[in-house]
């Protein structure tokens, strides 16, 4: 691979998901606006989407240029779907890589549209810098996933300083680990949040208070309590009588398509006045989390950004579990008493002071620039081969 004639180096960013589309959106501007670094943009699965929203639209209408399409998803949803689609995205991947010639590809996260672009990028002799690694969710495929990749990548961005401990003692040579934060804050430090006239008028909904922001992605090791979960996660909202809920739809992992059928059965009879959203976009939720008395599932955004908004989480279940808390996350089993106890805590008045300290666990809001400094400055065409970094011996224990 080489760099452009002016002698830019092309950075392959890869999304396949509004949500981590959301988290790279600053960063792609970054490097957008780099002088030494030229964007190259690959969209993938969901993007591509109808049922998840067809996102592509919204990172044209954000004015980026996407440079290839890489048709994942298939027509059912489970585990088989989810096989399929990796060994259709490593051949997508591998023609669109064969085309824009990256010096790097640039990947977020742990899901499974990721893996195929990072095992494609390895096998093609690409160099991998790979944001959010070294963190822990036991209770989702993901972690598998986060980790593999950890171990593709040659470039890392974590989020926390454990996080970059972590990928030390996988193996990863420390001096190209670097703890830049999570790249979620980026947007709550920049973007100009929209107010809650503009969402009712948007969402055709009146958001009289407690707001709750609900997102629940499957359970990708347990699918059976995940969705007895979600029936209890019903119960547990109308207990708030006077509830206005906005729904954010589930992503596209087993399961996910059953999820979102059953949610928006359930806003149709729920007496809550309550609201269905494939997806909202960046800007309208993180604007509604900042509106919001309550953000309630097992989303990531639960864990990272609500806590820098000032808003209070819900945590349910396992898919989270192992990331590091801020003190305004409280996290409950998945039945109908936790979820309810847990709801009725972080809608208190003293659970509501102790969220809006803002205590944030993931950095300061500079990632973005941080993580295009380190892309500009690395030297990804004098790579030879990958060593193991071992730690010192008197980091083991016998």
């Amino acid at each position: 691979m080489s760099s452009t004639s002016n002698g830019l180096k092309k950075i392959c960013v890869v999304t396949g998901t509004r949500a981590e589309y959301g988290l790279l959106s600053n960063v792609m501007h970054e490097i957008k606006n780099h002088p030494a670094l030229e964007l190259q943009l690959v969209a993938c699965a969901a993007h591509l989407s109808k049922q998840h929203g067809m996102t592509v639209n919204q990172i044209i209408d954000d004015g980026f240029e996407v440079n290839a399409r890489v048709e994942m998803l298939e027509n059912q949803d489970g585990r088989l779907a989810m096989v399929k689609a990796v060994a259709k995205g490593v051949a997508g991947f591998a023609d669109a890589y064969e085309s824009l010639q990256p010096d790097c590809v640039l990947l977020l996260g742990d899901r499974y549209e990721i893996l195929a672009a990072a095992e494609t990028a390895l096998l093609m002799d690409i160099p991998i810098a790979h944001i959010h690694g070294g963190e822990v969710t036991e209770g989702a495929v993901d972690e598998a996933i986060r980790h593999a990749i950890t171990k593709m990548a040659t470039l890392h961005f974590t989020a926390a300083e454990n996080y970059r401990n972590r990928v030390i003692q996988m193996g990863e040579l420390p001096e190209n680990v670097f703890n830049v934060g999570a790249p979620g804050l980026d947007l709550i430090h920049q973007m100009s949040m929209l107010p809650q006239s503009e969402l009712e008028k948007d969402l055709n909904l009146k958001l009289n208070r407690p707001v709750c922001l609900v997102t629940y992605h499957p359970v990708t090791w347990n699918k059976n309590k995940g969705i007895q979960a979600l029936t209890d996660l019903f119960l547990a909202l109308e207990e708030i009588e006077d509830a206005t809920v906005v729904w954010t739809g589930a992503n596209a992992d087993e399961q996910g398509q059953q999820i979102n059928a059953l949610v928006e059965d359930w806003i149709k009879n729920t007496p809550l006045n309550a609201k269905f959203v494939t997806s909202l976009g960046s800007k309208r939720y993180l604007s509604l989390m900042a509106l919001a008395d309550v953000v309630v599932g097992n989303s990531s955004s639960g864990i990272i950004e609500a806590p820098a908004m000032g808003t209070p989480t819900v945590n349910i279940g396992s898919r989270q579990q192992g990331r590091l808390r801020s003190p305004s996350i409280l996290d409950c089993q998945d039945d109908q008493a936790s979820i309810a106890n847990a709801l009725t805590e972080a809608l208190s008045d003293s659970f509501q002071v102790i969220a809006q300290k803002k205590q944030s666990v993931y950095g300061s809001g500079q990632t973005a620039q941080l993580i295009c400094n380190k892309l500009a400055n690395f030297p990804f065409g004098k790579r030879i081969g990958k060593p193991f970094y071992d730690l010192p011996n008197h980091c083991f224990t016998s």
